[in-house]
């Protein structure tokens, strides 16, 4: 009898102190600097707009909120990166939707469903198709007809194989019955070097074009989201030029599996104020991402169902891997 009590006694203690320990550390969360992987290079769109968000965090959680760049693979550079962290919270990643959509394409390092904590969505891309203004080529139509002309002439540019702004291409040729030639970059800067440069003829990626557009150096032949822009609303989108594409892409932060709820709950609070911060949507605005707010629970839930719909999209295009 007193055996067993001492046992129950011991156990008592044991889970009493496991769950002080864990109130411990959500309090003492965050303890030193967090770090955010971006997985697209350095002076493009997600780099500039997640440096507003770790600047606002920085002030809303009283530790550093730094930057880390992992270009180049599609954008999940960072994903990857996180499956070798410990899950304490300190170390979070950009999801693009890549990550969803490149594991049914090619042999990836992780597990989208499984090795995650999904945290919170924030905002999303705007994505168009730009070329220089001197070019003939005025819009989709005089595109398609340059390109039955000359099949796979065309050469165009994305911020890599397999992202948003490629497999949006990728279906609008397949629809318009034009092959063309795709040219791979790490992000939007290195991209635009080369579309300046005369060394590719179109870019599709997010809004890093958007200054040369302004400038009168680019035109922005199309946009591919669902409706028109706030910024050009003289621009039609891909699905309104006659070709049924339409592309809208959310985008948040992630931890590793294996985070404590609290402190996941902390980072969601903290991050859901950084939407509040005037920089921060003044640099949304700048660079026309809308803010897209998912919480935990339907950041998960949209990681499940987007993983879905990329592997038919996939398929739909015969890239699926054999």
């Amino acid at each position: 009898m007193i055996q067993r009590r001492t046992f129950l006694l011991a156990a008592g203690a044991s889970a009493g102190t496991s769950v002080f320990s864990t109130d411990l550390l959500a309090q003492a969360f965050p303890s030193r600097t967090i770090t955010l992987y971006c997985p697209w290079a350095v002076g493009g769109t997600t780099d500039l707009v997640m440096r507003a968000f770790a600047e606002s965090a920085t002030k809303i959680f009283g530790q550093s909120v730094i930057i880390e760049n992992k270009p180049g693979a599609g954008g999940i550079l960072g994903a990857a990166a996180l499956t070798q962290v410990r899950p304490d919270g300190h170390t979070l990643a950009q999801m693009p939707i890549s990550v969803f959509r490149l594991p049914h394409m090619q042999k990836v390092a992780f597990d989208a469903l499984a090795d995650f904590n999904y945290i919170i969505c924030l905002t999303g891309y705007t994505f168009g198709l730009v070329m220089p203004t001197d070019a003939p080529i005025k819009n989709l139509k005089d595109l398609v007809a340059y390109a039955k002309a000359n099949p796979e002439k065309l050469t165009y540019g994305t911020p890599g194989t397999g992202t948003t702004p490629h497999l949006v291409m990728e279906e609008f040729a397949a629809k318009a019955g034009i092959k063309l030639t795709h040219v791979p970059f790490k992000g939007v800067a290195e991209g635009m070097q080369a579309l300046l440069g005369g060394h590719i003829m179109a870019h599709s990626d997010s809004t890093g074009w958007a200054p040369h557009v302004d400038s009168g150096r680019l035109r922005l032949l199309a946009t591919y989201g669902s409706k028109r822009t706030r910024r050009w609303p003289e621009v039609q989108t891909i699905k309104e030029q006659g070709y049924d594409t339409v592309s809208d892409s959310p985008f948040g932060l992630a931890g590793p599996k294996g985070m404590d709820p609290a402190v996941v709950k902390i980072l969601h609070d903290g991050f859901r104020k950084t939407l509040d911060d005037p920089n921060v949507l003044k640099t949304l605005e700048r660079y026309d991402q809308p803010v897209i707010y998912m919480d935990s629970e339907g950041y998960t839930k949209y990681a499940r169902d987007t993983f879905a719909a990329e592997k038919a999209t996939i398929e739909r295009l015969g890239l699926a891997k054999a």
